[in-house]
């Protein structure tokens, strides 16, 4: 769903306009934040003329070079970073800071821009510029990214416990899962890598507050430790991987086993039958009346005695 957002100071409160034809009525000091939430182009040529700035296209979001994702001029500032959604995609979304005006653009809902704008409300005093939103949605994004971090966490743990309890069998469906989550850590740890990346620009960055340089700083520090909780992460999936081939591996050594013991069990009685079936002609127990009784009995004593023997060296 389309929506526009302008926010602006009035007084000492924080107010919302949903009309472009308000940019007429407001003066530009006092303008904190637009956003656009997958607006017409009709729109965006308005917000364009009016704050003397360029939207990026989808296809310009989406770069992947750095040039691309992060451009500074001498009076405005343009950033382009992946927000994470609930079911693990990536949405751009397009960063503009000029006149200390922020300015962003996206085609999908993003619960941490929700955050961000109850925390503008709740606390007017803490965004007096669009620098200041711009820092609270990364400090938000990157909160999101570490509670995406701890759910994966949680499935990582709990297929861990079902691999723990298995009972002598492995679901084939607990390698799929495995794989399902290094795909989700993986995004998850590229995501935070572009965060990374944005927020090291916006350091070296002279336009920013002095004020906001701490928080911009501790932004790196959450990143840098949400890069080790990832590796962790990597790493209890790779052993859990190693365990479930490792069981896989069990499970058949197991049934070679079993078909093993048949055949050693089996052999002699087939032996005996083999020398009884001949057809020779001078053969002492071929007319014998206790013949056949004998040869059952032969087959069931080497059987028994196999057994015995495996049963005795721990084979069974």
């Amino acid at each position: 769903m389309a929506e526009l957002r302008i926010f602006y100071k009035d007084s000492e409160k924080i107010k919302v306009a949903k009309t472009i034809n308000m940019l007429k009525e407001l003066d530009k000091k006092d303008i904190i934040w637009i956003d656009l939430l997958d607006v017409s182009d009709k729109t965006e040529d308005t917000l364009e003329g009016f704050l003397k700035i360029d939207i990026q296209e989808d296809e310009e979001m989406e770069e992947i070079e750095m040039s691309s994702r992060y451009i500074q001029t001498d009076d405005s500032i343009v950033a382009n970073s992946n927000f994470l959604t609930a079911n693990y995609e990536m949405e751009p979304v397009n960063f503009i800071l000029k006149n200390s005006i922020l300015v962003t653009s996206r085609d999908v809902e993003l619960a941490s821009f929700n955050e961000t704008v109850k925390k503008m409300f709740v606390n007017t005093r803490n965004f007096p510029t669009g620098y200041h939103v711009l820092v609270a949605l990364m400090e938000t994004r990157v909160e999101k990214d570490a509670d995406m971090i701890e759910d994966a966490t949680d499935m990582i743990t709990t297929l861990s416990q079902k691999l723990t309890g298995h009972n002598g069998s492995v679901d084939e469906d607990v390698l799929i899962q495995i794989k399902d989550l290094q795909e989700k850590v993986t995004i998850i740890r590229q995501n935070i890598m572009d965060k990374q990346r944005v927020i090291s620009n916006f350091l070296k960055c002279d336009f920013f507050p002095a004020e906001l340089q701490p928080r911009l700083t501790m932004i790196i520090k959450d990143i840098n430790s949400l890069f080790d909780y990832t590796r962790f992460g990597f790493d209890r999936l790779d052993y859990l991987q190693d365990t479930f081939l490792g069981l896989v591996n069990i499970e058949q050594n197991k049934i070679i086993k079993i078909f093993t013991v048949v055949n050693v069990v089996f052999l002699p009685p087939t032996l005996v039958a083999s020398l009884y079936g001949m057809n020779f002609d001078f053969m002492p127990e071929l007319h014998w009346y206790l013949g056949y009784p004998f040869a059952i009995l032969l087959m069931v004593v080497f059987t028994v005695a196999i057994l015995l023997y495996f049963k005795w060296k721990k084979w069974l």
